[in-house]
């Protein structure tokens, strides 16, 4: 199966990546953003049964900082 995991910055943790790429926006004329976190997709083709325990092991012991990141796993079965 394919799985994705998305990983973002917590609300209140300073994006300096996202707020260059807002100045950078704002610098080419593109009005109404009002904030820009940036992210990542991890995409793993993991075994049909692989649990939801695995796959929240895998992303707290190495995908995601959880002290200062957020993770989201979605599945999508083969």
């Amino acid at each position: 199966m394919k799985v994705r995991v998305f990983v973002n910055l917590k609300p209140g943790v300073l994006d300096p990546q996202g707020r260059a790429v807002h100045h950078a926006l704002e610098g080419l004329g593109f009005a109404g953003v009002e904030d820009v976190r940036i992210g990542r997709m991890i995409e793993l083709d993991a075994a049909d049964d692989t649990t939801d325990e695995a796959l929240d092991t895998m992303c707290r012991q190495l995908l995601a900082n959880t002290v200062i990141e957020n993770y989201r796993i979605e599945k999508e079965p083969a």
